[in-house]
C-alpha cells in the first residue's frame, strides 16, 4: 500500500472516475473546486457518464471523457482509445461498481485512491493501492471530499458554482415569470421504492396552491414511467400545477430549481441539484438516511422516517444498522405521512414570509 502522505506536492495531473449518478456527481464538484483553489496548475480529467456530462460538461478547467455504459464493450474501447499513451499522477477512483472497476483499468496512474474496506465492494480493492480514511457517519459529499486526503489536501470548502447558460435561465423565467413563491415538485427517483404515492403528492400540491397561494410546478424526465407518474398526480389533484415533465433539459431543470422557493422530492438527483444552487429542499426520507444522502446544506425541512423504517423492516433502530444501509422495501415510503409533509411546508412558508417582512 502507498502511504497516505506519499504525495507531498501538488500533482501535475489528476484523473477522477465517477460516472454516475446525477446526485453523486454533484457531490464531486466541491472536490474539484478545492483542487482548483489550492492547486490551480493541476490538470483535471474526469471520466463521467453520458447523462451526467449534460449537466456538468461545461465546468471550466476540467477535461471530460465520456463513458457511455449503454454502448457495451465499445464504450470501454472509446475510453481506452482516448487515454492511450497518457499517464496521470493519481487516479481518484470514486465508484465501486464492477463496471467502474473495470473502466479504471484504462487509467495509468502510480497512485490509485479508492474507498476504505467497509465501503468497497465488487473487488474494488484489487483496482486501487491506497484507501481513503475509514469513517462512519459521513455524508456522501464528505466521503468524496476525503479522496483528497491521501494527496495531502483536505476539502476545506463546499462550493459548486454550477454553470447555467442564459438560455436555460430564460427557459425558467418564461415558465416561472415572476417572484411568486413556487413549489417545484420532482416526484420520481430512479430507485422506484423511494417514490411516494401520487395521491399524497397531489394533496400537498393542493395545499400549497389553495392554502398558501403558491404556484406549483411539476418536473420530471422524459421516460414513460415519469410521465405516467405525473399523470397519476394530476388525476388526484384538484389544482392544476404547471406541468414541465419531459419538457426541459438537465440545464433547464437546474435553472428551474434555482428559481424555485422550495423543492419537494424523494432522495434523487434533483434533490442534490437543488441543494447545489442553494434552493431549500423538502426531502422525503424513509428508504435512505438523510444524514448520509439528504440535501447537504440544510436538512431542517426534510421529513425523516428512516429510523421508523429500520424498526419496521429490520426490527432494529437505524443506529444499529451499517452506515449507508438502504431500506428499499415495498411500502417503506408510506411511513411518510401527508400531514408531516404539509407541516414542513407550512413551517417553511412561515419562515419565508417572516424573512420577507423584515
Amino acid at each position: 500500500m502507498i502511504r497516505p502522505d506519499s504525495v507531498a506536492t501538488a500533482p501535475a495531473s489528476l484523473c477522477i472516475l465517477r460516472t454516475s449518478a446525477i446526485g453523486d456527481v454533484t457531490h464531486v464538484v466541491p472536490l474539484l473546486r478545492t483542487v482548483q483553489s489550492h492547486w490551480p496548475a493541476t490538470r483535471l480529467t474526469w471520466l463521467i457518464g453520458k447523462l451526467e456530462h449534460r449537466l456538468l460538461g461545461d465546468l471550466p478547467g476540467v477535461e471530460f471523457i465520456v463513458f457511455d455504459k449503454a454502448a457495451g464493450r465499445s464504450g470501454y474501447r472509446a475510453v481506452r482509445t482516448q487515454l492511450a499513451g497518457r499517464r496521470f499522477d493519481a487516479l481518484l477512483h470514486m465508484q465501486v461498481a464492477l463496471r467502474s472497476n473495470l473502466l479504471s483499468l484504462a487509467v495509468r496512474a502510480p497512485l490509485r485512491v479508492g474507498y476504505d474496506r467497509a465501503r468497497a465492494k465488487d473487488l474494488h480493492g484489487l483496482f486501487v493501492n491506497c484507501r481513503i480514511p475509514a469513517r462512519s457517519g459521513e455524508h456522501v459529499l464528505d466521503a468524496m471530499g476525503s479522496f483528497l486526503e491521501p494527496l495531502g489536501l483536505k476539502q476545506d470548502q463546499v462550493r459548486w458554482d454550477l454553470p447555467i447558460p442564459e438560455s436555460a435561465r430564460a427557459f425558467a423565467r418564461d415558465h416561472l415569470p415572476d417572484d411568486e413563491p413556487t413549489l417545484v415538485v420532482c416526484p420520481v427517483s430512479s430507485h422506484r421504492l423511494r417514490n411516494w404515492r401520487p395521491e399524497r403528492y397531489a394533496a400537498v400540491i393542493d395545499h400549497a396552491t389553495h392554502s398558501l397561494g403558491w404556484r406549483v410546478a411539476l418536473c420530471g424526465g422524459p421516460s414513460a414511467f415519469e410521465r405516467d407518474f405525473g399523470d397519476a398526480i394530476l388525476a388526484h389533484a384538484r389544482s392544476r400545477p404547471l406541468d414541465l415533465i419531459g419538457k426541459d433539459t438537465l440545464k433547464q431543470l437546474l435553472a428551474v430549481l434555482e428559481r424555485a422557493t422550495l423543492v419537494l422530492c424523494p432522495d434523487s438527483g434533483p434533490m442534490h441539484m437543488a441543494n447545489a444552487v442553494a434552493t431549500p429542499v423538502l426531502g422525503l426520507h424513509a428508504a435512505s438516511n438523510p444524514a448520509r444522502s439528504g440535501p447537504y446544506s440544510d436538512r431542517q425541512w426534510c421529513v425523516d422516517r428512516y429510523d421508523a423504517a429500520a424498526r419496521r423492516f429490520r426490527h432494529k433502530p437505524a443506529a444499529a444498522l451499517a452506515w449507508g444501509s438502504k431500506l428499499e422495501y415495498p411500502g417503506v415510503m408510506d411511513l411518510i405521512e401527508t400531514d408531516a409533509v404539509i407541516e414542513r411546508l407550512e413551517a417553511f412558508a412561515t419562515r419565508a414570509a417572516g424573512a420577507q417582512a423584515r
